[in-house]
């Protein structure tokens, strides 16, 4: 099946986007950098270097693709450059880029070493990988040691001409996901250099840990080595730091790393694995959860913990994920603790495959074969298109994105040709290599060929923990499963109907008991279900066949108010009303509101103001306009920081409102369901703000509209009280009679009278009655009588029935 797969993509990449960096399954041709409309820090992994041929070169060689994978070398080697002036992620340049060379390299030079092929190669994609390494490393010139977020492939940072250095934060999973690249290209190479830096960068991160929890922080100042986001977890932000130290001691050798993962694996399993879950706490008060819901990155973990060998919640959070994929199709970009979509994007992510394929290898058991299997199949029904597969923009509508990223070829169809693969198939021995976040094949005999570059052993006190059966050794198929295949499945079914799905419904026998829960204050059906109780109606079948004498099931009331409860909390809609010439309030873009900041549905007329782009668009680093965003209503897109982050910056650089717009490109209110924005965890009083969030194709109509008139005046505003909206119809509650005009009118309050004067003709009883059988069904049924009293009129003049 994966098989298919990779070939399928092989030749619509060559065919539709070579040489730009990713293809648009879509639009059926390449994405290259400035050529389509910015999409802010995703666009930073593009690079002009060809990143999805180089990301996948040794994807061909694990499918035995070995012709296609000679002459993708050739193309690589003959037509890649790497000193283009473009500011890329230092992270994602490193794994992707560099890491792809390397892996390339080492497949490379194992088949020129068999004598069958690839005798022309002469190191070439070592070469450039050791280029591409010496243009990272301006990134590493900081006092801290930690590295930029960012760096100019031709300028490097700090230069006039680079355009970056500007920034003052890193994510650790940023900061620490390079040893493994850096280490091997080090020891390929024979420069100490690259290793020395990517070591410095992981021991300021050890030694900035919290000593009390032995938890680290999500994104760090690499200037001052503070914490600048403090809530801890395995997810986005510092998955594939916890990653490296493990696969560092695996690659390298060095016990440092090791026993430096031991502690933090220690204190993740007692503060942030609540199994299944995996949840995100304050480093310092690592008891207290600091947000309720989780992010799909953290599905590579299971993987890791086998690596590890502690099997047992591997399986019970691998379990969790399935069943979350089960429920929504795909894992959504994150879900909440109950299971329900936070952020509906699926980008055809392979860690849950990736961690899918370590259960399989460790255990054996072909349940994972059949999880593997419902990966395939699920791509193909619902990201499938004509040019390759396509990333999900919402799960909860099945729209696509334009978007396939480079790791969904170099990681899933590697993980799922492996997990469908026996060994004896693989042109290479799998066992002798060490995959890296981004699934390139580095040899693990690097530790024993190719030993540490002088200097290059990090001295470090011993760490003194309490230590189990895998501390310092692999972990082994025969210790854990002595003898007992359903190992797995127990663990599997206490959470087989986790989400509900799949459980089969069993009519069971009733027993009456009375809850009074007398407090109204209380949802009473939430308050049950933190106790374990599931409601659901009874049909009346249902009822006339429960018996009072059966036992087991009980029959529940309720004393008190209860009120349907809707599963996603109301979104009050809000717009961004451009009231400028030529647009004169007539141009109205639906927009999301915010949780935090300044609350429009409490100002009666809205914000006013003058619209300006902020610089840089994220608002993410400094802003270097702020003198001119003063007094205006700031534009920043979403992506690379928090919303409240973005909002902090903007109101210190004097902005009056925020008008937020989504990076992924061509996301739209009528198509994707609004929701609010949310803080980062922590106070956000502080921010006092307005907020609006306009989705991507929105967004550029108000782009547009500034590149077109560069002075353009919003509104912002909840919907219902835009401009234009003051002639929405409205009950009026009048008295209408019909009268005689000598009769008397004793009817107080407005009052609307049809006169009838002496001398007109009246409609007979007989024709009246005539006319009211002609006329029955038809509205207002109420003309029939002479008399009219109570009714209620429209301010469009419609009688409406009385309220």
């Amino acid at each position: 099946m994966s098989v298919s797969f990779a070939l399928t993509e092989s030749s619509l990449l060559q065919k539709n986007a070579y040489p730009a960096d990713e293809l648009m399954p879509l639009s059926c041709r390449g994405r290259v950098r400035g050529q389509e409309p910015n999409r802010g820090d995703i666009d930073e992994s593009l690079g002009k270097f060809s990143l999805t041929l180089i990301d996948t070169l040794d994807t061909l060689v694990v499918l035995n693709k070995l012709d296609e994978f000679e002459d993708a070398v050739r193309k690589a080697v003959s037509d890649v450059r790497l000193d283009n002036d473009v500011v890329v992620s230092v992270f994602e340049t490193n794994i992707r880029v560099l890491g792809g060379l390397l892996g390339a390299h080492v497949m490379a030079d194992l088949l020129r070493q068999r004598g069958e092929r690839m005798q022309w190669y002469q190191d070439e994609l070592l070469h450039m990988a050791k280029e591409l390494g010496h243009r990272l490393l301006p990134a590493f010139n900081t006092s801290s040691g930690l590295p930029y977020p960012k760096v100019n492939l031709r300028y490097g940072v700090l230069n006039p001409l680079s355009r970056t250095g500007t920034e003052s934060d890193t994510c650790t999973a940023c900061a620490g996901t390079m040893i493994l690249e850096f280490a091997a290209l080090s020891r390929l190479s024979g420069e100490s250099v690259f290793e020395e830096n990517a070591r410095k960068a992981l021991d300021v991160l050890w030694e900035r840990r919290q000593r009390g929890s032995d938890l680290v922080g999500t994104v760090i100042n690499i200037h001052n080595e503070e914490w600048v986001r403090r809530d801890s977890g395995v997810g986005a932000g510092i998955d594939s730091y916890y990653e490296y130290l493990m696969k560092a001691y695996i690659l390298l050798g060095d016990n440092v790393f090791l026993d430096r993962f031991n502690v933090h694996y220690s204190a993740i399993m007692k503060y942030i694995s609540q199994p299944p879950l995996l949840l995100n706490v304050h480093m310092h008060n690592p008891t207290v959860s600091v947000r309720s819901w989780m992010d799909s990155l953290l599905a590579f973990f299971p993987g890791l913990q086998v690596l590890r060998g502690d099997l047992k919640p591997a399986i019970e959070t691998h379990e969790m994920l399935y069943q979350v994929t089960k429920q929504h199709k795909f894992l959504p970009e994150a879900f909440t603790t109950e299971f329900r979509v936070h952020w509906g994007q699926h980008l055809l992510r392979p860690e849950f495959a990736e961690s899918t394929y370590y259960l399989y290898k460790a255990t054996g058991d072909p349940y994972y074969l059949r999880v593997g299997q419902s990966i395939v199949e699920k791509l193909n029904a619902y990201a499938r298109v004509p040019c390759g597969f396509a990333a999900v923009q919402d799960v909860r509508t099945g729209i696509h994105e334009d978007r396939m990223d480079s790791f969904f070829l170099a990681e899933m169809f590697k993980y799922l040709y492996l997990l469908f693969s026996e060994k004896s198939q693989l042109p290479i021995d799998i066992d002798e290599y060490i995959f890296t976040t981004e699934a390139h094949l580095l040899p693990v005999s690097l530790s024993t060929t190719k030993p540490s570059c002088q200097g290059n052993n990090t001295e470090a006190a011993p760490v003194f923990q309490e230590e189990d059966l895998f501390s310092h050794s692999c972990p082994s198929m025969e210790t854990l499963f002595p003898n007992n295949p359903s190992f797995a499945k127990t663990i599997r079914d206490g959470y087989k109907y986790l989400t509900g799905v799949g459980r089969a419904f069993q009519p069971l026998p009733i027993r009456e008991i009375e809850l009074p829960l007398q407090d109204s204050s209380m949802e009473p059906l939430e308050f049950l279900k933190s106790m374990g109780i599931s409601l659901m109606p009874l049909n009346e079948a249902a009822r006339s066949s429960i018996q009072k004498d059966q036992k087991g099931v009980y029959h529940v009331k309720l004393v008190a108010e209860i009120k349907q409860t809707p599963e996603e909390e109301e979104v009050v809609p809000h717009v961004v009303q451009l009231i400028s010439p030529p647009f004169l309030g007539r141009t109205v873009l639906t927009a999301g509101p915010a949780k935090f900041g300044m609350d429009l549905t409490k100002r009666e007329h809205g914000l006013k103001g003058s619209i300006l782009k902020a610089s840089p668009y994220t608002a993410c680093g400094e802003i270097v306009n702020a003198q001119e965003l003063r007094g205006q209503i700031a534009l920043a897109l979403r992506g690379d920081c928090m919303f409240a982050a973005k909002a902090r910056r903007l109101q210190e650089a004097g902005a009056v409102g925020v008008i937020f717009i989504d990076h992924h490109e061509g996301s739209n209110s009528e198509e994707t369901p609004l929701f609010q924005m949310v803080g980062d965890g922590y106070a956000t009083d502080d921010i006092r703000l307005p907020l609006v969030f306009l989705f991507s194709r929105e967004g550029a109509v108000l782009t547009a509209a500034l590149e077109e008139h560069q002075n353009v005046d919003v509104l912002l505003l909840p919907k219902e009280r835009q401009l234009g909206h003051d002639n929405v119809e409205k009950s009026v509650g009048m008295n209408i009679r019909l009268r005689l005009a000598k009769e008397e009118v004793g009817v107080e309050g407005p009052t609307l009278e049809f006169l009838l004067s002496e001398g007109e003709a009246l409609v007979r009883e007989e024709e009246q009655q005539q006319f009211c059988t002609e006329s029955s069904g038809k509205d207002p049924p109420e003309l029939c009588s002479t008399t009219a009293s109570s009714q209620t009129l429209s301010s469009d003049g419609r009688l409406l029935p009385a309220p």
